[in-house]
């Protein structure tokens, strides 16, 4: 995964209203509703269906660590999907989202300008449209460069020309050397 897919995660994670299970066994019984068979958690988690019946049944408490994660990540991805499309669909039409990140960020202007790249701290509300444009870029597989020249279109007009009222002239934004990026909505 790419850094704004990550931090789209999060911010869905932070939208839970519910903590999900945090016992291996509610993890367990989770995924089995969900998943409909032993078979096929145990696909999804590279063990096999002996293990995922022993985790539910109590047998085995301690799975090794990277298959207690992807356990961890099974159940977070599947855990109310309704809380995170409405989320998204309000950010989408109307809310907005909130973009705060420590970054390089370089431009093309017009002469007379520099257009050297520089670390910036920002925190920047882009408006619905960006929003609806990240979220259809991360369902369709674009990369995480293409969600980048996303957010750095939406820094562009809301940050920099201040939505047309200042740096007409600027052409291009670039995103580099994110040291972190984090999204709200």
């Amino acid at each position: 995964m790419g850094e704004i897919e990550d931090a789209i995660e999060r911010a869905d994670r932070e939208s839970f209203t519910k903590d999900p299970p945090k016992t291996l066994k509610g993890q367990i019984g989770y995924l089995l509703k969900q998943m409909g068979s032993a078979k096929a958690v145990a696909a999804e988690l590279g063990v096999t269906a002996d293990s995922v019946n022993r985790y539910r049944r109590g047998a085995r408490k301690h799975p090794r660590a990277d298959v207690a994660a992807k356990i961890d990540d099974a159940v977070r991805q599947r855990w109310q999907p309704m809380v995170r499309k409405r989320r998204q669909k309000q950010a989408a039409a109307t809310g907005g989202i909130t973009v705060e990140t420590r970054a390089r960020f370089g431009y093309t202007s017009s002469a007379g300008s520099t257009d050297d790249g520089r670390f910036r701290r920002l925190t920047v509300h882009l408006p619905a449209t960006y929003a609806q444009r990240l979220f259809d870029a991360r369902d369709t597989g674009a990369s995480d460069q293409q969600m980048r020249g996303i957010i750095a279109e939406g820094m562009k007009e809301v940050y920099f020309q201040d939505g047309g009222g200042r740096a007409m002239g600027l052409s291009d934004v670039e995103i580099n050397d994110i040291d972190y990026l984090d999204l709200d909505y």
